[in-house]
């Protein structure tokens, strides 16, 4: 069975690398006057484009974005997507793993998730400005590997994640504990959902890994986003279809099979009702 492709960090890196879980490359020498075409595909890593210029297109999980000056996108791990880059963009890319950033600290890999939450960051030239020093600052650790760089790298994106989530929130009223609490579940479910979507689809698995009852797991994603956590656990199985339908050659009982059913035609029909096509159909029209 054809699996989606999945670029490894270390496969990326044209070099020797001392970091080994970490790079960050100027764009105007990775592109070399060339464009980038990136088909659909999946990573292992974290994969972070930062745009001063910006011209193209990005498709992450079949959502369409126009890459335009002073953007920020964020691809998760297991997230697919498509990249067309011109020529004359400026910026960086970043990639890493979760074992290089802070494997151990808790509350640095928290920020990394609920700033990971939102794909497009979509920055005016005063914030981007502020960005841009502590990309040019790890740019320069990376190249010149002074001692303890690796710190002063991590210390960095952790700046990095808390100025994006400063302006995410920036036109907000300040969070309560009681909402960051029940954002922090939300983040933890959907980590949950991205992991176990084919061998777990009932709510009750979600909500025992939870340490909740499905009464208060339905309360939070209904408080955040105003659906049950069945509607969500659809989404996620209807997601992760779109995913094999398109990067995959694989045939549909294939998928259903990768997806937890033995009943094919039920998940046919599953897949139908909820985006209006059959898997085939759906496959034709957007491949």
């Amino acid at each position: 069975m054809e699996a989606i492709p999945i670029r490894h960090i270390t496969a990326t890196q044209k070099e020797p690398d001392l970091l080994g879980n970490f790079t960050i490359r100027n764009l105007q020498d990775l592109l070399d006057g060339k464009d980038m075409v990136h088909t659909l595909h999946r990573h292992d890593f974290y994969f972070i484009l930062i745009l001063k210029k910006g011209y193209g297109q990005h498709e992450i999980d079949f959502v369409n974005y126009e890459v335009s000056d002073y953007s920020v996108f964020i691809v998760r791990p297991g997230q697919v997507h498509r990249l067309e880059l011109r020529s004359d963009s400026i910026g960086f890319m970043i990639q890493f793993n979760s074992e290089f950033y802070c494997p151990i600290e808790k509350e640095p890999n928290i920020l990394l998730q609920k700033a990971s939450t939102k794909n497009l960051y979509q920055l005016g030239e005063g914030n981007f400005s502020r960005l841009n020093a502590l990309l040019m600052s790890i740019f320069n650790e990376y190249q010149n590997r002074p001692e303890a760089y690796k710190e002063v790298i991590t210390s960095n994106l952790r700046i990095l994640f808390i100025e994006l989530m400063r302006l995410r929130h920036a036109n907000k009223k300040d969070s309560n504990n009681k909402d960051l609490y029940v954002q922090e579940r939300l983040e933890e479910f959907f980590q949950l959902l991205e992991v176990n979507i084919a061998s777990k689809k009932q709510v009750s698995q979600y909500a025992d890994m939870l340490n909740l009852s499905n009464y208060q797991l339905n309360a939070i994603t209904k408080q955040t986003l105003g659906k049950t956590a069945s509607e969500l656990i659809n989404e996620q199985i209807i997601l992760e279809s779109k995913r094999y339908l398109l990067a995959t050659s694989n045939q549909v009982n294939q998928i259903a099979y990768q997806l937890g059913y033995e009943d094919v035609s039920y998940f046919i029909r599953f897949f139908k009702k909820h985006t209006g096509y059959s898997p085939e159909v759906f496959r034709q029209k957007l491949k």
